[in-house]
């Protein structure tokens, strides 16, 4: 997948800005509301999915943030720390790919479990935390290997004032999926 590749190299010029009131200039109207909404992506997929959602982990592993990453969390870009790489599917298919970044110090106390999620999603966990907050959402237009272009998110999480950083990439087939209300 070349979606991973464009996340994770260091050199990767990707430019995140955040968005305080959607302009026609900075996002195509199919996708904004995807971009912008702050609740739980897994519930708005598990509901356009009917229920047809599933997680597929591509891998997980200590390794080193990108130098956008290391920004983003305020950490030394050597330092190690746990990188997630799910595919989020609707009706089988691919339609978000998601990165997260978790330094070391953020998987103590009751954010151990982070280390062990499997096939169930980040969001199901975040979003039932009473220790959450989320940051500001940052957006940009990825320019993949392959020549096609993404939109993605990212925003850091805070568990227990630990934080955590998740990308968001919304795929090609996301498109066609029809983006309903709470």
């Amino acid at each position: 997948m070349i979606v991973p590749a464009a996340l994770s190299q260091n050199r990767f010029n990707t430019r995140w800005y955040t968005l305080k009131r959607p302009a026609t200039t900075d996002a195509p109207l199919i996708w904004r509301r995807w971009l912008l909404d702050r609740g739980s992506l897994t519930q708005h997929l598990v509901q356009a999915s009917q229920g047809q959602f599933s997680v597929e982990v591509v891998r997980q592993l200590w390794g080193r943030p990108s130098r956008s990453e290391a920004r983003a969390l305020n950490i030394d870009p050597r330092q190690r720390v746990l990188i997630r790489e799910v595919r989020l599917l609707g009706h089988g298919q691919p339609w978000v790919f998601a990165r997260t970044i978790i330094p070391a110090s953020t998987l103590t106390g009751k954010q151990r479990k982070l280390k062990g999620l499997g096939c169930r999603s980040l969001g199901s966990v975040l979003f039932r935390d009473p220790t959450m907050k989320r940051g500001p959402l940052q957006i940009s237009r990825l320019m993949l290997n392959c020549g096609d272009t993404a939109w993605a998110r990212r925003s850091l999480f805070y568990l227990a004032n630990k934080p955590l950083l998740v990308t968001e990439v919304f795929l090609p087939a996301l498109q066609q999926v029809h983006y309903g209300n709470k």
